[in-house]
């Protein structure tokens, strides 16, 4: 008996292991949302943990310390944590690393956003299955909305922690920009050691 060319395409079969270790035959069927979610959990937990953890400090340095924009150490108004080396004071930043692109908050806040999305959409590209990838775009992901969040509502990115060596002073940052830092190392350090 022939097929009938005007019937439906069968609805194709995938083997996915079973507990035992033995191959069974699966009809394939959409991931529901909460499934995708749970598969990227550790991503997910990591990143909402250094975004709470950004803001808290973000919001404890205000109430503690006047906004200093131009970075005065003046007597009194940042915290001294180790003299001559570690400080906390209350800047803002309107540009990237380092001052970068100073003025240009919005659209520094639109490519972190459109960066985001983007980490969403090539998810499987980027390998975001992966223990130590999540990890690393974890803190990526939770530094770069923290910053983003600052952006979108203060106007520049709230930096704190301020670091001397010597005559140098090492641009001031806060924790977002610590997991991205971290986040970016631990991803590059993983590609390097993949397999060719």
């Amino acid at each position: 008996m022939s097929a009938n060319p005007d019937s439906p395409a069968p609805i194709p079969a995938v083997v996915r292991p079973a507990p035992g270790g033995a191959g069974e035959m699966m009809t394939a069927r959409p991931r529901s949302i909460l499934e995708r979610l749970v598969a990227y959990r550790l991503l997910l937990l990591l990143a909402t943990a250094v975004l709470a953890l950004d803001q808290a400090t973000k919001l404890w340095i205000a109430a503690r310390i006047p906004f200093d924009p131009l970075h005065s150490h003046d007597v009194g108004q940042d915290i001294t944590v180790i003299a001559n080396f570690f400080y906390l004071i209350h800047v803002g930043n309107t540009g990237a690393a380092w001052s970068m692109f100073a003025g240009q908050s919005v659209l520094l806040g639109t490519l972190a956003l459109a960066t985001l999305v983007g980490i969403g959409f090539w998810r499987h590209s980027l390998g975001l299955r992966d223990r130590t990838n999540q990890y690393a775009f974890g803190l990526l992901c939770g530094g770069i909305a923290g910053n983003l969040l600052d952006r979108f509502a203060r106007g520049h990115v709230t930096d704190f922690l301020d670091f001397h060596f010597g005559s140098y002073i090492y641009p001031t940052f806060n924790v977002a920009d610590s997991g991205i830092c971290v986040g970016v190392i631990l991803y590059v350090l993983r590609s390097l050691r993949a397999p060719k």
